[in-house]
């Protein structure tokens, strides 16, 4: 289990992350996400150990992750930019990590790269963006981490690729029970294979959930009435946006429910409609707070 016990960081004095409390279960897949500047990748570097929080601690099976080798060294991380080993030929980079990583397995680096087809005879700089991430993901995954930390591991990646990497994700937790933490802009990817998801917004945890809840819980309602109703009438627990078109209502609530239903059915709805929505969809209604965006353009 990984642990992140009110965890704060600041630079110059600056709140960049504040009292975050996650627990991430063993076998998991978990999905950061957030608008830019959130603080995602800067709560990935304190999971990965390269920051010491100014508050609180992160704990890997109970032990704190920061100036700790032996934990590190069972964590594989994929930043968002890849510059390490600029001048290296990507087979004098598999050297390096037989040497540094004991567990590091060489048959499974080739099996990787039968999917990803890294030439080994070039050198780190002259890969493309979407190569140098290839060889980031397969050296991450070759060295058997219990947990894999990655940064937009999809950028760059062509929808081929993308689709490959999303299956070899969900092998390696059914077949080695490995836990993934990811952070992406990429919300259908992470809808298809995350079973916990956090939003982070200005450096706090906005919203955490599971897909499965979110999807059962946060729905779009459209309601319509016979006879006068205002927004303010409808003043129903977990509503968080609603908007009115004639006599059509539009309601997003994180309540969804039989009680929620029937909170409704006192208004004598002319009909009730319930609509599904995408973790995309879900998070643009809870990040998003502005309701009047039509006047950028006017």
């Amino acid at each position: 289990m990984i642990e992140v016990n009110n965890l704060s960081f600041e630079i110059d004095g600056k709140h960049i992350l504040k009292d975050i409390n996650l627990k991430i279960n063993k076998g998991k897949i978990f999905g950061l996400i957030g608008p830019n500047g959130a603080g995602k990748t800067t709560l990935i570097r304190c999971l990965t150990g390269i920051y010491l929080p100014t508050i609180g601690d992160i704990k890997y099976d109970g032990n704190v992750v920061y100036d700790n080798p032996i934990v590190k060294s069972q964590i594989g991380f994929v930043a968002d930019e890849n510059t390490f080993f600029y001048n290296f030929k990507i087979k004098d980079v598999l050297k390096y990590y037989k040497y540094a990583y004991p567990s590091f397995d060489q048959v499974k680096f080739n099996k990787l790269n039968n999917v990803f087809k890294i030439p080994l005879t070039k050198l780190v700089f002259q890969l493309s963006k979407g190569m140098k991430m290839r060889l980031s993901i397969m050296l991450a995954f070759s060295i058997k981490s219990k947990y894999l930390i990655l940064d937009e591991p999809t950028s760059g990646l062509d929808p081929i690729l993308k689709n490959k990497l999303l299956n070899i994700f969900l092998n390696e937790v059914s077949e080695n029970d490995t836990t993934i933490i990811i952070s992406s802009h990429h919300l259908n990817e992470l809808e298809r294979i995350c079973d916990e998801v956090a939003i982070l917004e200005e450096g706090i945890v906005s919203y955490e959930n599971s897909i499965d809840n979110m999807k059962n819980k946060i729905k779009k309602v459209q309601v319509a009435f016979d006879q006068p109703v205002y927004e303010e009438d409808l003043n129903l627990k977990g509503i968080f946006k609603i908007s009115k078109v004639g006599r059509v209502f539009t309601i997003i609530t994180d309540e969804f429910d039989d009680e929620f239903l029937e909170s409704l059915k006192k208004f004598n709805p002319l009909f009730i409609e319930e609509v599904d929505l995408s973790l995309e969809d879900i998070f643009i209604y809870k990040v998003d707070k502005e309701e009047n965006d039509e006047e950028i353009f006017k």
